[in-house]
């Protein structure tokens, strides 16, 4: 993950350079598109992310959500803290077996102690594909 090929603000460029998305997220293909507190925009690729019957894994539009969810919230947090995630849910709306799908994260409410965002997966032409909604624990840094 580049600075150049992510559109973000000031500490959010600052967060990207002191954390990457994660192991898991970059071995699914994850690839962040656009990252601030109030938005978060990702892709990932169908291809290494399916179930048996050949569809995207349920649990691979969790891994997206909770990835952007999470980041965007690290972003609120920051500098005099960090974010850590305390609930998560999914509801799946429709299945893909190809392609690339993206995630966008928008914030429902930023809080002094909790954060809660939503994330929308679409496929390709745009159809909604899943919604996880994640909330987040605000926790201060020690000192």
């Amino acid at each position: 993950m580049t600075q150049d090929s992510v559109r973000a603000d000031d500490k959010a460029l600052e967060v990207m350079g002191m954390r990457g998305l994660g192991a898991l997220a970059d071995s699914m293909g994850i690839k962040l598109v656009e990252l601030s507190a109030e938005r978060a925009v990702a892709t990932m690729p169908v291809t290494g992310n399916t179930q048996p019957l050949g569809l995207l894994h349920g649990g691979a539009h969790v891994v997206l959500g909770e990835s952007l969810g999470s980041f965007a919230a690290n972003v609120f947090a920051h500098p005099g803290g960090y974010a850590v995630g305390i609930e998560i849910n999914a509801s799946h709306h429709g299945s893909i077996t190809e392609g690339i799908v993206t995630g966008t994260c928008t914030a429902i409410k930023l809080g002094k102690t909790l954060t809660t965002h939503e994330i929308k997966m679409t496929d390709e032409a745009g159809r909604l594909l899943s919604t996880v909604r994640i909330t987040n624990l605000i926790r201060a840094k020690s000192a």
